[in-house]
C-alpha cells in the first residue's frame, strides 16, 4: 500500500462544509460577505469548488502555470479575472513554505480586490519560509508529504476522496 490514510473518505467534504460555516458566520460578524472563491492552483480547485458552491458564489478556477522545467511559475492564466473592488476568498489545497500564497496574494492585490481572505485545506506550519497565514484552515498537519483531494505526487493521486500519506519509498528513489 502506498499511503497510511490520514483522514477517513468522508473527511474533506466535511472540512469543506465546516470552513464554509466558519467563513460565512466570521463573515456576517463583520458586515461582508465574499463576491467569488478563486482557486489559482490544480490542488486548490476541489475545496474552491465545494467553498464556492456551498457559499453560493462564482468560482474561478485557473491551472497553475509551470515553466519548461515543470515548476510552478506562479502566474495567472489567461481568463483568471477578477473585477476591482470584489471580495475574494483564495483558496488553496496547502498552506506549505507559504511561497505560492504569498506570490498570488501578491497579484491578485494588482486586480485592485476590496478585500482578500485565505482559506487552506491543510495547513503545514513546520515547513513555513514565508511569513504568511490563512484566515481559514481546515486542519493542521505535521511534516509529511500527504496526498489527496487534491494533493499530488508527480501528478498522481490528486483524486483520492481522502488525505493520505505517502510513504517515503515512493517518493524518495
Amino acid at each position: 500500500e502506498k499511503w497510511a490514510l490520514l483522514q477517513h473518505p468522508e473527511a474533506a467534504a466535511e472540512v469543506c462544509r465546516a470552513l464554509a460555516v466558519r467563513v460565512v458566520e466570521r463573515l456576517e460578524g463583520l458586515g461582508t460577505e465574499v463576491d467569488l472563491v478563486a482557486g489559482p492552483t490544480t490542488g486548490g480547485v476541489l475545496l474552491a469548488y465545494e467553498l464556492g458552491r456551498l457559499l453560493g458564489v462564482r468560482g474561478i478556477f485557473a491551472e497553475e502555470v509551470r515553466d519548461a522545467s515543470g515548476t510552478p511559475a506562479r502566474e495567472l492564466r489567461r481568463g483568471f479575472r477578477i473585477e476591482p473592488g470584489e471580495r475574494v476568498l483564495l483558496v488553496d489545497d496547502i498552506l506549505d513554505t507559504g511561497k505560492t500564497l504569498k506570490a498570488v496574494t501578491a497579484k491578485l492585490q494588482k486586480l485592485q480586490p476590496r478585500a482578500i481572505k485565505t482559506c487552506v485545506l491543510l495547513n503545514k506550519p513546520a515547513r513555513r519560509t514565508e511569513n504568511v497565514h490563512a484566515d481559514y484552515s481546515g486542519f493542521e498537519i505535521p511534516d509529511l508529504f500527504v496526498v489527496g483531494y487534491g494533493l499530488d505526487y508527480a501528478e498522481r493521486y490528486r483524486n483520492l476522496p481522502f488525505v493520505g500519506v505517502l510513504k517515503p519509498e515512493m517518493y524518495a528513489k
